[in-house]
């Protein structure tokens, strides 16, 4: 086979992506006769039929649909790339591909990235959010500069990884004023047969809450486990129940979910991690996350370091000190 045409492909490509042979020839400014004739050159170059009408609609055959598949990854990074060299973002910007383990709560994950976002060092940030071994086996083949997860870098990873702790965050437990004031009083065994949003056991945060609520005899009903900290935030809004997450973020949960805080845990902490295939931090973006995550976001007596390096997290609110620990495990509502 002779090189692919590129155009051929980007023309089956906005098909697909617009819809139709018509909203593509809109959009590539083009005649729809155009269109259809570059798209049959591409189906005799592959040797098959790439879209085929089900109903009023065309969509991708098979072999279409593998076709989609790389042109997918071909044609954005083309785009970005021509929007760079033109200068259409700000002068001078540099790429900077990061994944975000899905554990990780959205609200730190802004906070984390915030200075590559509104610093002057003119980053042009790519957010990927995934399971980690998805985003390590990325970072092994260089799609990814840098991965932000709850915990240092599996070991059996495909690469030799570093795992940089950004710092360490307590955990308090958040809900509506309503239910917090039924829980406030004589925490943590307030807990025991309480509504309870928990990520899901995929999560480092759903371990160490399991081992807490053994450690001190409590109970709690779960009756959601959710990937998403943002939806587990939502449906406890809406009442659904009580949540845990770092108090790092504290006074954006407040702010922006209309919920209060009414305990917290004692230990352990909630770790941030940057993992990268550096030692020694060289990268300017990973620099400059790491270094405000660890004087700001995370400042406390300790601003964290590598793995073996650990720093604290101090807040104004006082600490309900536990009491009991007869072993217990949260169990799920029926």
């Amino acid at each position: 086979m002779r090189h692919l045409n590129y155009t051929h492909l980007l023309y089956f490509w906005t098909v697909v992506r617009e819809g139709g042979v018509a909203p593509a020839a809109a959009a590539l400014h083009i005649t729809p006769q155009t269109v259809s004739g570059q798209i049959k050159l591409l189906e005799d170059q592959l040797q098959g039929a790439l879209l085929e009408r089900q109903g009023r609609r065309l969509v991708p055959t098979d072999l279409g649909r593998l076709a989609y598949t790389y042109a997918e990854e071909i044609f954005p990074k083309g785009l970005e790339l021509a929007s760079v060299l033109r200068g259409a973002r700000t002068q001078g910007s540099r790429a900077v591909a990061i994944g975000v383990a899905d554990a990780v709560p959205k609200l730190v994950t802004f906070r984390i990235l915030e200075p590559l976002l509104t610093g002057d060092g003119h980053f042009h940030v790519t957010c990927h959010e995934a399971p980690l071994p998805a985003l390590m086996a990325d970072l092994a083949a260089h799609r990814l500069d840098l991965v932000l997860a709850t915990s240092a870098a599996p070991t059996d990873t495909p690469i030799k990884a570093f795992s940089h702790l950004l710092g360490e965050s307590e955990i308090g437990f958040f809900a509506t004023q309503s239910l917090a004031a039924t829980l406030q009083s004589d925490f943590p065994r307030s807990l025991n047969d309480a509504p309870l949003l928990l990520p899901t056991d995929r999560s480092a945060n759903r371990r160490v809450l399991e081992a807490w609520f053994v450690r001190h005899g409590v109970t709690p009903r779960i009756v959601g486990e959710l990937d998403d900290s943002a939806l587990v935030k939502t449906f406890a809004q809406h009442g659904v129940g009580a949540f845990a997450a770092p108090l790092a973020i504290e006074d954006e949960i407040l702010r922006q979910y209309g919920v209060v805080s009414f305990g917290r845990l004692d230990e352990p902490k909630a770790k941030f991690y940057a993992i990268s295939t550096e030692r020694r931090i060289k990268h300017p973006a990973v620099a400059i996350i790491t270094e405000a995550a660890r004087t700001e976001l995370f400042s406390s007596r300790n601003s964290g370091g590598d793995e073996d390096v650990s720093s604290g997290l101090t807040r104004k609110a006082s600490l309900n000190r536990p009491g009991s620990s007869k072993p217990a495990r949260a169990r799920r509502a029926r």
